[in-house]
Order: structure tokens, then sequence, then C-alpha cells
């Protein structure tokens, strides 16, 4: 017995499960982060150099609020504060005030991680927590779009104001988003397909390109990163519902305006495939992608925002527990009917 355990080493018994991958936390997280790094890019050559400050604002705003509040140890280096950041930064305008993006971040990661119990323990998405919180408290500066100027090194807007100050005069040239324009203006000018697919077009910095976020996203649902039916589900539900408003003459925007406006491709591909705060089953993806699409169309036709995805990624974050429960696959070795165990005891 001793001769064998020499030769073959000592026997480890571990608990369940025992599949071992290469993947782990730290090697997804900044797996996301290298795919929105061309996103990140073609925000920074639209508007220029406070896309930039905006980004870095919200980052600095999720890692210092990591670094003094999360859990001793590596939390930083798994990269989910980092993310957070990013895709904080992507849902904000690029003439934001810097001291409301980094605001955005504190609150993102302090009340939709850290209080929850750090990473793995939230119930919302912390990004789309954040922006809630700023939508709510300064609704003025994160409504206003600065448009794409000749002068790239040229600020778009105050990202240098005081903190709790009126902002200064800014010479920044700011309009509509897409969606806002069909919704609101007084003669809405339906932005081409093509403008919104490349992302030539005012908005947040997220709505840059369309196209960088999808091919972002295809490589992570290749690498097994997220959950394909989730992005599906939310990108064919919108599609469809918005189709049939349309044709019914109940909305003013297309299937394919909804698909490339806005924050969708964003939403449905970064924000909603969140491992966390998603379904576990395939069934209940499906479920959850479906009813984010279907509250997305009602939202910009009939609700008093221009804009829906946020909100409707954190309704349904808050209903994925009781989704998982209702679409737990039945347990190995159980019975389907439960009058059978109690028809063999009779026989």
């Amino acid at each position: 017995m001793k001769a064998r355990e020499a030769k073959h080493g000592t026997v480890k018994i571990t608990a369940a499960p025992h599949v071992r991958t290469a993947d782990s936390t730290t090697r997804i997280m900044w797996s996301v982060v290298l795919s929105l790094l061309p996103v990140v890019g073609a925000s920074i050559w639209i508007f220029g150099p406070s896309a930039l400050l905006v980004l870095v604002a919200s980052i600095a705003g999720c890692l210092l609020t990591e670094r003094l509040f999360g859990e001793r140890g590596n939390s930083l280096a798994d990269g989910s504060a980092m993310i957070t950041g990013l895709l904080l930064g992507l849902c904000l305008p690029a003439g934001f005030p810097l001291w409301m993006a980094f605001l955005g971040g504190v609150f993102g990661i302090g009340f939709g991680k850290i209080v929850f119990g750090g990473l793995g323990q939230n119930i919302f998405n912390p990004a789309l927590l954040g922006r809630a919180f700023l939508q709510a408290a300064f609704p003025v500066a994160i409504t206003t779009w600065p448009v794409r100027s000749a002068d790239w090194w040229a600020l778009r807007g105050d990202n240098f104001a005081l903190p709790f100050m009126s902002p200064g005069a800014s010479d920044a040239i700011t309009g509509a988003t897409p969606l806002g324009n069909v919704k609101f203006g007084d003669d809405p000018v339906i932005t081409p397909l093509f403008d919104l697919f490349l992302g030539n077009i005012s908005g947040s910095l997220g709505e840059t390109s369309a196209l960088l976020i999808l091919l972002g996203g295809i490589y992570l649902a290749i690498r097994g990163h997220l959950n394909w039916h989730i992005p599906v589900s939310i990108l064919v539900s919108v599609f469809a519902f918005s189709g049939l408003f349309y044709l019914l003459g109940l909305s003013p925007f297309s299937p394919g305006f909804m698909l490339f406006s806005g924050g969708l491709m964003l939403g449905a591909w970064y924000m909603a495939t969140d491992m966390v705060t998603s379904p576990v089953t395939n069934s209940g993806c499906w479920i959850f992608g479906v009813s984010i699409g279907l509250l997305v169309v009602i939202i910009r036709i009939w609700g008093g925002l221009p804009e829906g995805v946020m909100y409707a990624i954190l309704l349904m974050n808050a209903l994925v527990p009781f989704i998982n429960r209702a679409t737990q696959p039945r347990k190995f070795g159980s019975a389907s009917d439960k009058s059978e165990p109690a028809a063999e005891k009779g026989s």
C-alpha cells in the first residue's frame, strides 16, 4: 500500500463538482473588457477627448469604491469593477460632468454590488443601477447630447463643471438622439439605418456603433462567455413587437430603427447577459429576453422617456429569482407523476 502511494501519489477526496475548465471569473471578465475596446475607441474617435474623460471618471469611481469597500484580496484584479465602469461610461453623453460620472461609479459599485455581498451576490446590474441613479439625480445633464464636432480636440460639454454648481456656458452644439427626435421632435427626421448601424449620431458613448457591439457580442458568445439565447430573444422580440405595432399604426418606429437606435445593442449583448443577474436555464433566458424586448417596445412607444432599455433590464433583473424557480429542470431520478409511487405501494 505504501509503495502504491509513493508511486501514484496521495489520493485527494474533494466535493463535487469535479469538472474543470481553463476559464475563470478573471479570464471571462477581462475578455469582456477586451471585446469593449473597439466600442471605446469608436466613441473617442467620434466624440473626442470628452469621451475618454467620461470613461476614465466612471471607471475611477468604480475602482476606488471597490478598493475601499470591496472584498479583501484580488477584488480589483478580477476585472468586474472595470467592466462596470466601462459600461456605465458608455451609457453617458460625452459632455457629462466628470464628478457626476465618478459619483455614478461609486453608487453603482457601492449600492449595486457591495451592499449585496460582493461579486456574484448582486440582484441588479451595477452599471445600470448607477445609470438609473444619475438619471434620477441629474436628468438635465444626462439628457444633453453633444453632436460630432469638426474640432476633435474641443470638449463636448461641461466636463469640468464644479460639483453641485450650475454649469458654465458651453459652446458645444447639442442635439436630440434619433429616438428622441422621432418621439418628441416638432419636425421628426428618421435617421438612416446605415448611420445608426455605424454610429455617426448623437447620443451616449455606447451608441457609437451597433456593428462593433454586435461583433464584440458574437466574439463573447463564441467563447462561451455569454448565453446567446438572451440577446437573440431580446432582438427578435423587439423586431417582432415593434413590427406588429408599426403595421397597426400604433408606433412611429420601424422595426429596423428600433433595433439599431438607442442603447438596445449595448443592453442586449452586455447588460442583460450579466451572468449574475440573468437566469440560469435556457428556457428562463428566453422568458427573460422576450420580456425585456416587450418592455423596451412599450416604454419607447408609450412611455414618458424615449428610451426603455435600462428600466426593462432592471425590472427583469428583479424577477430573475422567480424565473429560475419556475424553470428549474426536474431532478434526476424523480418521478414525473407524483401518483406513481402511491400506485406502486397499493399494488
